[in-house]
């Protein structure tokens, strides 16, 4: 058996970064592997609420954008996608793609602040906080996923529940996938 020395100094280097990551919340990424190794470690910057200092964590992003994305939260613009980001930003979504994995696109009902629900994970408990969710249909929820999997989109899961297209369209903002 052969010792890599690279394999060895990658590894260390991974370590090492990994636990700067875990230690500094504001830790400013510095390049596509850094990002990745954020992701794996479940940083999540959730695009809808991201102060100034969040968006100068991501590599590419500037001051001034960070300062534009910041003031089109507050007046009320919700960002549900990257081609959103791109939109603002007046620059290609090529350029922010490879972002997406540290990045969280919730949607926020401005009335109650309530963010949307991750399908794969919620609880009954989380189901019935959404508007239009009954605790009947929080529990069907829970049990169409348990016994036949989750739920791949919207389309799949008003296949699955029998849900009306009314109905489905007050709950999609709600949802995510």
């Amino acid at each position: 058996m052969t010792h890599d020395p690279t394999q060895t100094v990658r590894q260390l280097f991974k370590m090492s970064l990994r636990s700067r990551i875990k230690e500094d919340p504001y830790y400013r990424f510095k390049s596509r592997f850094e990002i990745d190794v954020a992701a794996d470690l479940g940083v999540q910057i959730d695009v809808n609420q991201a102060s100034v200092d969040d968006w100068l964590r991501l590599p590419g992003i500037s001051i001034h954008q960070a300062r534009q994305l910041v003031t089109l939260s507050k007046a009320g613009v919700a960002f549900y996608s990257i081609s959103d980001l791109a939109a603002a930003l007046n620059m290609p979504m090529s350029r922010l793609q490879w972002l997406a994995s540290v990045l969280s696109f919730q949607y926020y009902d401005r009335a109650t602040a309530l963010p949307s629900v991750k399908l794969d994970r919620a609880t009954i408990d989380e189901l019935v906080q959404i508007p239009e969710i009954t605790p009947e249909l929080a529990t069907e929820i829970v049990t169409h996923r348990d016994r036949d999997g989750k739920f791949t989109d919207l389309v799949n899961f008003q296949q699955r529940l029998g849900l009306s297209g009314e109905t489905i369209g007050k709950l999609m903002h709600y949802l995510q996938f």
